[in-house]
């Protein structure tokens, strides 16, 4: 018996290390903002580090999916178009449970494979493979410019009578209380009537000159 837990210690000394859990892997959140009528997706290099992915590789995905043409550009992400920042997380997600995590132990320590023209993930923590479907072409992501309960990266261009900041975003003028001119803002927003939208200070970034 003792001569069989000692084996059995060894061997599991020689198991590969592995995360403890999946919890411990956290996606960057999405950071976007909007340049004419292009989208940025500001943090797309550390989004792409984090799944350990070929940033041209997820790139190529997130185009195919969202149905638009883009760049890499640094180590951001720029796509042609209006994109909301829940429609493009969605999307990375999708990837992820594609591209990178394991399904059999659902850890994200993976590594893709090429071989016969098959594309296979295989998991370097349980030693688990499978192969990686062919998509099919999708339905484009719905464009949105700015959602409710979204929060986006603005610009405060002037101030009101009643002495609110307002931002342009595409057709919508935002109106963002306690904004002054020329300050940079992340703001949450509450409301959308029409071409308006009513937003709230999460963040304030600085001004420009």
């Amino acid at each position: 018996m003792d001569d069989y837990l000692a084996g059995l210690d060894r061997a599991m000394k020689k198991m590969p290390a592995t995360r403890e859990s999946k919890e411990r892997f956290v996606i960057p959140s999405v950071k976007v903002f909007y340049e004419g009528k292009t989208t940025v997706l500001e943090n797309f290099g550390a989004i792409a580090d984090t799944l350990n992915r070929d940033p041209e590789h997820l790139m190529k995905y997130l185009l195919q999916e969202m149905g638009t043409a883009g760049k890499i550009e640094g180590q951001r992400g720029i796509f042609q178009g209006k994109f909301g920042e829940t429609a493009i997380a969605r999307q990375i997600e999708s990837y992820f449970e594609e591209y990178v995590v394991c399904t059999e132990c659902r850890l994200p320590d993976t590594h893709l494979i090429k071989s016969d023209r098959v594309l296979t993930l295989k998991c370097d923590a349980c030693g688990a493979h499978r192969p990686v479907r062919k998509r099919k072409a999708t339905t484009a992501v719905q464009k949105d410019v700015i959602e409710e309960g979204e929060t986006y990266e603005l610009r405060i261009e002037s101030v009101g009578n009643k002495g609110d900041g307002i931002a342009k975003v595409d057709k919508y003028l935002i109106f963002v209380p306690s904004a002054v001119k020329g300050e940079i803002v992340k703001a949450k927003i509450k409301k959308i009537s029409g071409t308006l939208a009513f937003a709230e200070v999460v963040e304030r970034k600085g001004k420009v000159s």
